[in-house]
């Protein structure tokens, strides 16, 4: 069974993983070297993403829990105003990458 959940990284550190994910879409982040992922992926490879300090995940978009400083200050670029929630962000940088959206089906 696979799952979606966003998290910021660096390319190197998705790099490492990628061939773990079923599915993964990303946009790079302005003023940051780092990237924001929707990663469609088995629980193993979740759970190894959480494992690695250089991926931060982010709450699940209808949790309406805010997004952490640090996160906020990577995509604050792209849109995404202080107290901004997952959900928030996905539809920021859905004008980049329209696949980064969230969907339920």
């Amino acid at each position: 069974m696979t799952g979606r959940r966003y998290y910021i990284a660096t390319v190197e550190a998705w790099q490492r993983h990628a061939t773990r994910f079923v599915n993964s879409h990303w946009v790079g982040l302005e003023a940051s070297p780092a990237i924001l992922l929707l990663v469609d992926a088995d629980e193993g490879a979740h759970l190894a993403l959480e494992d690695d300090s250089a991926f931060e995940a982010l709450p699940h978009p209808l949790a309406q829990k805010g997004i952490s400083d640090a996160a906020q200050a990577a995509l604050a670029a792209n849109g995404v105003a202080a107290g901004a929630t997952t959900y928030d962000v996905a539809e920021a940088v859905s004008r980049l990458h329209p696949l980064l959206r969230h969907r339920v089906f």
